[in-house]
């Protein structure tokens, strides 16, 4: 089923996040170490324009799980939370920087037989956002990259390029720069 890449599909999902009764850690499991991956939800590179999840391909000289497909995500460092974990990893492992705005939920836990509790995280990872400033009625648009937001013309240029790459006929004249580049 192809579910739209669009602000309808974001809440739908974080409300069915919301809704969903994660099962407590059971006595064994909490001896286990601390992990955590994302479910990363982005736009899937098809004309249609539908949710895809992002996968990582582990390098093939690792002792473990070598040339396995795999959500992103890793072990717990020292006082980290599964959620700033499955960030971290996100950023590590394919270079999206994204905040705790962008998670929409949490699934079981799942224990390992290699000695791990590994906690989904579902996170929205959508590179392109839509804000709003007091200065005018037209959306701002932005890109995060590296850490950083690229305002418009660049991000409204790049955001179109990817529409027309994905088959749609997008037109971003009406998106608004921030105040700062009225200048």
């Amino acid at each position: 089923m192809t579910r739209p890449f669009d602000h309808a599909t974001r809440r739908n999902i974080a409300e069915r996040c919301a809704a969903f009764a994660r099962l407590p850690a059971s006595e064994p499991a909490l001896a286990l170490k601390p992990a955590a991956v994302a479910i990363a939800l982005t736009e899937a590179d098809d004309a249609a324009g539908g949710t895809a999840v992002l996968l990582t391909l582990r390098a093939a000289g690792l002792r473990a799980h070598s040339s396995q497909w795999a959500l992103p995500g890793g072990r717990c460092d020292e006082g980290e939370t599964q959620v700033t974990a499955a960030l971290r990893e996100l950023h590590e492992e394919l270079g999206l920087d994204l905040r705790e705005q962008n998670v929409l939920g949490l699934l079981d836990d799942y224990p390992t037989r290699s000695g791990y509790l590994i906690t989904p995280v579902v996170v929205w990872a959508d590179a392109f956002d839509f804000t709003t400033i007091p200065e005018s009625t037209r959306r701002v648009i932005r890109f995060r990259h590296a850490g950083q937001f690229i305002h418009a013309p660049t991000a409204a240029l790049i955001y179109q390029f990817r529409e027309v790459l994905a088959g749609r006929e997008t037109r971003v004249a009406e998106l608004e720069q921030p105040v700062f580049a009225w200048k």
